[in-house]
């Protein structure tokens, strides 16, 4: 039952209604709070009264001062309804709060609410896989092959169908959560048999693995008409690594200027076909120098805020206006963004605080916060992020290197940078004998399976600074545990792709060189192609 009694009073002016995230929890950010409050302060500007509905006590959208109204409930259909009856919003905004206000756009469409900016149908497209895939099949997009399961042997028929590794995930998910990379028939059973809900409603999802291929995000914003691409960024860590969970580039540093001007192409093409108007985040993967669209997410993603501080482009402010009526024109937004520095996102993991836990990374995202590292170079901007993670990097000492045969190569380059910088070579058998060939001296050592004294117990007794180990197929992943496990465990930088462990080298370099630059933001904002200084955004 419900109380007679209604202290509210609503006013005649016009008002936008913004349904907050709910509860903080793994798999999200603060990028829905800083996203709601920009919305706040950009609806203001536009003279409409703001109404913000959200129950987490930890967040800014919360604060008394910061919404004309707030209602601490629930992100349910019974509590926003009851709001709406009462203040009778002009509109309401979904994107900006992740899946709990999305999961309400269609129901809350068909009870007569508005919902601005994109449209329920079309948010729903991109987030369901089988109508998302025959979505960009039709524009001619390049996807992984992929298949949709209600059952055990439907899900074996499709994996066998595109061939293992596979990728599995409920629908409607954030954060990466029940998702899995799976290698054979046995596991894929594990998985659908586990407690995963499986209804014709949200089948689960299943699509090819690039297993060895280097992902990488784009963020965009549209008024229904015109795009402007904010950044194309490149993932650090290796394809499967949940984005949350791996570190990022701005601007990308192993794309090509033509993939990244394809990759553009692509994003303003389903951009325009979804009609989205307000934010958009896709993200991609490069295997073999092919581009595959993995998703589209016409919301608030992760990485909007770290964008918006590299670049200087408040992008969910510019989103709210744009959803209002303004457009990107009539804001002086006419070209994408192009920055002369160097932006590094690196994210920070509870690991130490919960010792013993399992810490290998994979699509279910497992961090808790995130810094950011800024400089006129790769090298810096890294060495700045690691350092705010308070990780840090060696500036000498012993490197342990185990790659997998495509790697061999490639991490000679690597080897002969922290052997120039003074570092010590630690390498499992078959890493060992590639760096001799090369001429590097090395010190071999055991895996952790093949006997006493191994690399942990190497890790253990203090002869080990720094860890390359890149793994590839099943069996490698399962023995990676014990190696990131000690090195969180004793505090020692691990890298898991040779772009991170490429990154790191430099780093070093430039810290023994002392020149980390130490600049304003705003003195980073002049370098960027196209200034907003009359754009009334800030």
């Amino acid at each position: 039952t419900y109380d007679l009694e209604n202290e509210v009073v609503s006013s005649p002016n016009r008002k936008i209604m913004i349904l907050g995230s709910g509860p903080n929890r793994i798999g999200q950010g603060i990028e829905f709070d800083y996203c709601s409050v920009h919305a706040v302060l950009a609806l203001k500007e536009e003279g409409y009264e703001t109404i913000m509905v959200n129950c987490n006590p930890e967040t800014v959208s919360t604060d008394y001062d910061t919404a004309d109204k707030l209602y601490f409930e629930p992100i349910t259909f019974e509590n926003v309804m009851d709001i709406i009856e009462v203040e009778k919003p002009d509109g309401v905004i979904v994107q900006f709060g992740g899946q709990a206000p999305l999961k309400l756009a269609i129901p809350l469409e068909k009870a007569g609410v508005k919902i601005l900016g994109t449209s329920p149908n079309n948010i729903d497209l991109a987030e369901d896989r089988e109508r998302f895939g025959k979505f960009l099949k039709k524009i001619g997009i390049n996807q992984p092959e992929h298949g949709t399961a209600f059952s055990v042997d439907e899900a074996i028929g499709v994996a066998e169908r595109i061939g293992f590794p596979v990728l599995i995930r409920p629908s409607y998910v954030l954060g990466g959560r029940a998702m899995e990379i799976v290698y054979d028939v046995e596991s894929l059973k594990s998985y659908m048999e586990k407690a995963i809900l499986v209804s014709h409603e949200h089948p689960v999802l299943i699509d090819k693995f690039l297993e060895d291929a280097f992902e990488g995000d784009v963020e965009a914003v549209s008024d229904g008409k015109d795009v402007i691409i904010g950044a194309v960024m490149q993932h650090i860590e290796e394809a499967g690594v949940h984005s949350g969970d791996s570190s990022c580039v701005l601007p990308p540093y192993m794309i090509t200027p033509e993939q990244v001007a394809e990759i553009k192409r692509q994003s303003v093409a389903i951009t325009k076909a979804l009609n989205v108007v307000g934010l958009v985040n896709f993200q991609f993967a490069i295997k073999d120098g092919k581009i595959y669209m993995l998703e589209v997410n016409p919301r608030a993603s992760r990485t909007v805020p770290f964008v918006s501080k590299a670049t200087g482009l408040p992008l969910a402010k510019i989103a709210s206006k744009v959803m209002v009526g303004r457009k990107l024109k009539e804001l002086g937004l006419t070209q994408d963004p192009e920055i002369k520095h160097v932006a590094v996102k690196s994210v920070v993991f509870p690991f130490q605080k919960f010792l013993g836990t399992n810490n290998y990374l994979g699509p279910e995202m497992k961090s808790t916060g995130e810094v950011m590292g800024i400089g006129s170079d790769f090298g810096t901007a890294f060495a700045k992020a690691q350092i705010a993670t308070s990780l840090g990097l060696p500036l000498s000492g012993n490197a342990f290197i185990s790659v997998n045969d495509y790697d061999k190569q490639k991490v000679i380059a690597i080897a002969k940078g922290l052997k120039e910088l003074g570092f010590g070579l630690y390498a499992t058998k078959g890493t060992a004998q590639a760096l001799r060939k090369a001429g590097l001296p090395v010190k071999e050592v055991f895996k952790v399976n093949e006997g006493r004294p191994n690399v942990v117990d190497y890790v253990i007794n203090g002869e080990i600074a720094l860890m390359i180990n890149t793994p590839l197929g099943k069996k490698s992943r399962y023995d990676e545990y014990a190696l990131s496990r000690a090195a969180i465990d004793y505090n020692i930088p691990s890298y898991t792709t040779l772009s991170a462990a490429s990154a790191a080298v430099n780093a070093i370099r430039t810290i023994r060189g002392n020149d980390l630059e130490i600049k304003s933001l705003q003195e980073y904002y002049c370098t960027v192609s196209e200034r907003l200084d009359k754009v009334p955004l800030r």
